[in-house]
This record gives structure tokens, sequence and C-alpha cells, in this order.
């Protein structure tokens, strides 16, 4: 069996520049914003080279394509250092599990609330999954009834986002902490660690 040659390379999703723009004429753009008007490629070109800039081309589907002066290199940088900045501003949300049993034993009740207690302090959000097996399958309100018993015990910590829900031999409940929880979290992550001496 031939297999087709593989034509072209990547589709590039920077914008052409200067010697790349292939079109007879262009929507000019000053390199402060100023428009210069519809010009010949051969123009722009040359513009561009006696202003030392880039002959950028910023919105390829208009007719006539729209280019601007400007230092490309100093564009892409910045460009670079905006969407670096938006990653560090992003939070991220994490999900923490915690499985019980339908007829768990109130000590191990109780660790598993302190762990649910820790999560939600921690500003974490947690799925608790509630197992069942054989017979228990045939009493899901006792699932129901341990899902809305942890939901009390932890609620000045947190809320249930996700209510009750069957989902085959588990049940599933999502809580996830009060707003002001959360927010205490981001600055505290963001803020470098003090240096020990």
């Amino acid at each position: 069996m031939l297999l087709a040659p593989i034509q072209g390379g990547p589709i590039s999703v920077e914008p052409r520049i200067n010697d790349r723009i292939r079109v007879p004429e262009v929507r000019l753009v000053g390199p402060n914003g100023e428009q210069v008007g519809i010009v010949a490629i051969g123009d722009a070109l040359r513009l561009a080279q006696e202003a030392d800039l880039d002959l950028v081309e910023v919105a390829p589907t208009a007719r006539p394509p729209v280019c601007k002066l400007m230092d490309y290199g100093k564009w892409k940088y910045e460009n670079a250092q905006k969407a670096r900045e938006a990653r560090r501003n992003q939070v991220h949300t994490v999900i923490k599990e915690m499985k019980l049993r339908p007829k768990i034993d109130p000590h191990d009740y109780e660790t598993k609330k302190g762990h649910v207690v820790r999560f939600l302090k921690a500003g974490d959000k947690v799925k608790i999954t509630i197992m069942f097996r054989g017979r228990e399958q045939s009493r899901p309100e006792l699932g129901f009834r341990l899902l809305k018993r942890l939901a009390e015990d932890v609620q000045e910590l947190g809320y249930v986002e996700f209510e009750p829900k069957q989902d085959g031999r588990n049940m599933i409940m999502v809580m996830a902490p009060h707003r002001k929880q959360q927010q205490a979290r981001t600055p505290a992550a963001a803020a470098p660690a003090a240096p020990t001496e």
C-alpha cells in the first residue's frame, strides 16, 4: 500500500513580515497607529526600511491585508511577557478525592472528615465518593445520609457544589471551599518565601 507524500510543513501561526508578504498592495498603518492608506507593497517595504522597522501583516484576511510598521522583535517579546504574566496570575483549581464506605466506623469517619477539613482549609475542592459493594447497592439512602452528615459537619469551611448523585456503584458529591478560603490561599501562594538565616 502506497502512502501519499506529505505536502508542506506545519502551518505557521506567526504573522508574515517584510518579504514574506506576497500581495500587490496593503493597507498601511504607521508606527504610532496612524493610517497611511493603501500603498503598493514595494513602497510599504521601502518605508519600513527607511524607518528601520519591520512591515508586519496584522490582519491577513482583510482586503487588502492590513500591515503595520513596527519593531517585530520588541513586539514579540512584549507579547511573550504578557502571556507569561497571565499564566502566573491564573488560579489552578485542585480537586482532591476522599473515598468512604456506607458502613464506616465512627473513628474512620472522623479521620476522613479531618482530611476533608484540611483540604477545604487549603482552598481545594473535595470530591467525596461513597463506594457500594454487593447488597449495599440496594440501600443508597445510607450513602446519601452519610454525605449529608459530612456536608453538615464541615459547612463552616465549604459548601456542596455538586449534590449527591448515584453513579453506577458509587455515589458522588463535590464540596468547594467558601470564597474567603480561596482568596486567602492565592496571596499566600503568590508571596515568595522569606529567606532563613
